[in-house]
């Protein structure tokens, strides 16, 4: 479902369009948004406050409709597109529905059919990790803290309104995979991720189906970095590791050395990121598993397989075909969304919130709105 379908934004005006009649009641409503809104990271536009209660104490409709129109579609923008954590969102690869959003149309038509509490409650992620972090970040006092809780608040202002009834969701700083369905977290997996020189991206994708007995097609860089120069140098223990040259191509054989495992999700991407399996076992005993070239490494994969397929895909059905040796594709039921993110934030499930090390620096320059309520934009 796309923001932009529903009803409420069917009106788009063009920007020249006079700004649409304000009721009282509408301003005193925006104004309590406006407050509520710094309890979540945004940054309130206090400096035009105090003249729009000026502007409707003496009925000046005129300023106080292009007053509130234009505080208004501030807020929208902060809602829908984040606030003081712009330079953060250069790494984000993953679209939330609203590149093409008209906020003044949305603005003049919520205001025209009184619906200026549904337009910004569906502008408002609905995730539950975002209201969590929404309630740490009200009462968290550490400027250091409120900081990150801030930067991780914008980021889910990136993601998708509508993930999907059924989403992976990949959190790189944690160093998980999580599967949610109906709103609810339904299983949990631990990942390695890329490497600080080679950092895993932030995008989305579809995955629609398992690859058991992978084939790993390598991508030049790695090949130029290593596998061309040992089968150059040693055709036999290439051999033994099972890389082959198909032309200008390099590959490596399913089987016990395979570098994806014994799986791989079909999730088609411009990054060649996956998710798959790994030989390399024993990089789950780390906390900080930054190992990767950028592909994402599960631990039980074949149980994150299982899951998937559903029935009557069982992991020791998974497990009987891999022992056959063959490659072969199983298609998921239907297709689901896989979302590879970067989160430095998020609750720990008992009223707390779990902070992760910013393997990636790209919390560095986040921030909070100031004591002002005033931030860049």
């Amino acid at each position: 479902m796309k923001i932009w379908s529903l009803p409420l934004f069917a009106v788009l005006l063009s920007a020249a369009s006079p700004p649409p009649h304000w009721s009282n009641m509408q301003v005193s409503r925006l104004l309590t948004l406006m407050e509520r809104s710094s309890d979540e990271g945004l940054a309130e536009a206090t400096e035009d406050v105090p003249r729009l209660k000026q502007a409707l104490a003496l009925g000046d409709a005129d300023t106080t409709d292009a007053l509130a129109t234009r505080m208004a579609e501030d807020l929208l923008g902060d809602y829908i597109g984040g606030c003081c954590n712009a330079a953060l969102r250069s790494n984000w690869h993953i679209a939330n529905g609203y590149e093409k959003f008209d906020q003044r149309g949305a603005i003049a038509s919520a205001v025209r059919d009184d619906g200026l509490d549904a337009l910004f409650a569906r502008a408002r992620p609905s995730h539950p990790f975002y209201s969590a972090l929404r309630a740490a970040y009200r009462g968290e006092t550490d400027p250091v803290r409120r900081n990150t809780l801030a930067a991780n608040l914008d980021r889910w202002r990136w993601m998708p309104r509508d993930p999907g009834a059924r989403y992976l969701l990949v959190n790189a700083a944690a160093f998980e995979a999580t599967l949610w369905q109906g709103g609810a977290m339904i299983g949990r997996w631990a990942v390695v991720v890329g490497k600080t020189r080679s950092p895993t991206p932030v995008f989305s994708a579809r995955v629609t189906g398992v690859v058991l007995n992978p084939w790993w097609e390598i991508p030049p860089a790695i090949a130029r970095e290593s596998i061309a120069g040992l089968l150059s140098r040693d055709p036999a223990e290439a051999a033994r590791r099972g890389y082959v040259r198909a032309g200008q191509r390099y590959r490596q054989r399913p089987g016990a050395n395979n570098a994806l495992g014994r799986m791989k999700l079909v999730m088609p991407n411009p990054y060649n990121v996956y998710l798959h399996d790994t030989p390399a076992q024993s990089l789950f005993e780390q906390d900080v598993r930054a190992f990767s070239h950028g592909c994402v490494r599960v631990g039980d994969a074949l149980g994150l397989a299982a899951t998937l397929l559903g029935k009557p895909h069982s992991r020791s059905r998974l497990g009987t075909l891999v022992a056959q040796g063959q490659t072969q594709t199983l298609s998921l039921p239907a297709p689901i969304p896989v979302y590879v993110t970067y989160f430095t934030a998020e609750p720990d499930g008992a009223g707390g919130v779990r902070y992760f090390p910013d393997v990636y620096r790209r919390d560095v320059k986040a921030q909070a709105p100031s004591p002002e309520g005033t931030c860049p934009r």
